[in-house]
């Protein structure tokens, strides 16, 4: 049973680091056709992804498949990335 256990939890995580990608792709998506990062759309769009990706975290903690840290470092690392790549389409539209 122990191995069924580490293997749900070796599941979930992937499946949230994959939604957290997930979300990343699409805000690369967006930025690269659709809206600028300041457009309310866009904004959107970012609040709902990152507040379903934060409910599907809490809920893996409530079934003890991850750690609150882990879950904490999943949203921490897709902020960063997100952060990251705001700050890279800026720059391409900052006149030099």
């Amino acid at each position: 049973m122990s191995s069924e256990v580490a293997m749900d939890r070796d599941q979930a995580l992937a499946v949230l680091k994959e939604d957290a990608d997930k979300i990343l792709q699409l805000i690369k998506v967006q930025m690269d056709n659709l809206t600028m990062p300041q457009c309310p759309l866009y904004e959107e769009v970012l609040d709902t992804q990152m507040f379903g990706l934060s409910r599907e975290i809490a809920f893996a903690v409530k079934l003890n498949l991850i750690s609150e840290h882990t879950g904490k470092e999943i949203l921490e690392n897709l902020e960063k990335q997100l952060s990251a790549l705001h700050e890279a389409a800026q720059a391409q539209k900052s006149p030099k």
